[in-house]
């Protein structure tokens, strides 16, 4: 008899900036809850509608010039998110491309 092991599914996201596909823990998701506050979801299960982005401040910073994260947001950022997000990229490491 032939045993079959089960590989553990892997969900797979991309990222709205660069394109890029992985695995979803290589990203960090941005989701506008259903109230309408602008969240940070590093777990990836937080109601609302949600982008993902890479680790990388170049991605962030495109995301954020080219309005990209408005687009898949569906909203425009206000001047507040526009800050928590520049504040966010401060954080990540450079790009090494």
């Amino acid at each position: 008899m032939a045993t079959h092991i089960r590989q553990k599914h892997v969900p797979l996201r991309t990222c709205i900036a660069c394109g890029t596909k992985g695995d979803k823990r290589q990203f960090l998701r941005i989701v506008r809850t259903p109230q309408g506050v602008l969240e940070m979801d590093s777990g990836g299960r937080k109601p609302g509608r949600g982008a993902y982005l890479c680790l990388k401040a170049s991605c962030w910073e495109d995301g954020i010039k080219r309005k990209r994260i408005e687009n898949a947001l569906r909203s425009p950022l206000s001047a507040e998110e526009r800050a928590l997000l520049t504040t966010h990229v401060a954080t990540l490491p450079a790009s090494q491309d």
